[in-house]
């Protein structure tokens, strides 16, 4: 799969546990860690799990490989590495406290607003 379906898949598989605010911010050239951060937010910690979950579980069906997740059991920060992707499911308390949509303000914003429409 290319960098963009595996984006795709990810943030249907956010979208389709009820993630909020996904936003996909394109890394290329400013870090060193990835070429994309997909961040989003649940409302509770069993929904951040699922979230997670969800990722996790959709990347294995495409044989995509996951490198690591890492704070699954807290849920209050999971991060999802998929090599070239990773993918941020933050409690929304967490999210607006590390806030890193200002963190990384330069990296533009991918449109994912027809994936969401399918």
């Amino acid at each position: 799969m290319t960098e963009q379906e595996i984006l795709r898949l990810v943030v249907r598989a956010a979208d389709d546990k009820k993630a909020e605010n996904i936003v996909v911010l394109n890394m290329k050239g400013i870090s060193l860690v990835a070429d994309y951060f997909v961040i989003c937010h649940g409302n509770s910690e069993k929904q951040v799990q699922a979230i997670a979950r969800e990722i996790k579980e959709k990347a294995e069906e495409h044989h995509i490989p996951v490198k690591r997740v890492e704070g699954f059991h807290e849920a209050k920060w999971v991060l999802v590495d998929l090599g070239d992707i990773v993918v941020h499911v933050f409690d929304k308390e967490e999210r607006s406290y590390y806030n890193l949509e200002r963190l990384w303000g330069d990296a533009p914003l991918e449109d994912i607003a027809s994936v969401l429409q399918q």
